[in-house]
């Protein structure tokens, strides 16, 4: 699949100019529901283009800005078709039918695994990790999740991935020459597969923290009157 994407990239890339915020966010929709998509592919060229000034404003931090918004909008989007089709369907149906939208009982089975065992941060968590990335969702539907709680922390976990995305195809896009696209996306992907530790680390802290301040800030006074 995502040689076939690469492979074709010029096409789409040749419609950047006048609809890369369209295309960012169907793309980043689909790339955040059940369909397999990688978002690499869509996010990495992306800051490669606002780099250079080749996106629709021609103005790179604006660009880069624009395109940060629309693929929150876009993977907000495909992680409530999930979230729905959870929800409604619940686990009888999502099981029997799954296969149908490309969801075999094994991998639902893994996600509900990973959801019950770690909670609600998983909705966050695992927006960083490849191939659980837009699964996540469905078990967060299945158990009825806070909807502002899930809405929160998937705009938060997309958000710092599609950053880190566009983040490398800026670099690329300042520091590279001539490159062909499936070079871009594959260089792209190697530079943050290289310094991956250091983004789990990062993103290690920032669980902490937020632990940190749910369990000491947020925890309920007790009354006056209570031991």
């Amino acid at each position: 699949m995502q040689d076939f994407l690469v492979n074709n990239l010029e096409v789409a890339v040749s419609y950047a100019p006048a609809w890369g915020f369209l295309l960012i966010l169907l793309l980043m929709a689909v790339e955040s529901s059940f369909i397999p998509f990688p978002s690499e592919v869509v996010m990495i060229p992306a800051g490669f283009l606002a780099a250079r000034g080749e996106l629709t404003c021609g103005i790179p931090w604006l660009d880069m800005l624009i395109s940060l918004v629309v693929a929150l909008l876009g993977s907000l989007a495909g992680a409530y078709v999930n979230y729905w089709l959870a929800s409604k369907l619940g686990r009888p149906l999502l099981y029997r039918y799954g296969k149908y939208f490309l969801l075999s009982p094994k991998t639902l089975q893994r996600s509900e695994e990973i959801f019950r065992q770690y909670g609600e941060m998983t909705t966050f968590v695992c927006r960083m990790l490849p191939a659980i990335r837009q699964l996540i969702s469905l078990p967060a539907g299945l158990c009825q999740m806070n909807f502002r709680r899930f809405t929160f922390f998937t705009l938060l976990g997309a958000g710092i991935w599609c950053l880190i995305l566009l983040l490398a195809g800026w670099y690329l896009g300042k520091a590279a020459g001539d490159i062909t696209y499936p070079e871009l996306v594959a260089r792209g992907s190697d530079l943050i597969h290289r310094h991956y530790a250091l983004l789990l680390a990062i993103l290690a802290v920032l669980v902490v923290a937020y632990l940190t301040v749910q369990h000491f800030v947020m925890k309920p006074k007790t009354d006056a009157g209570t031991e």
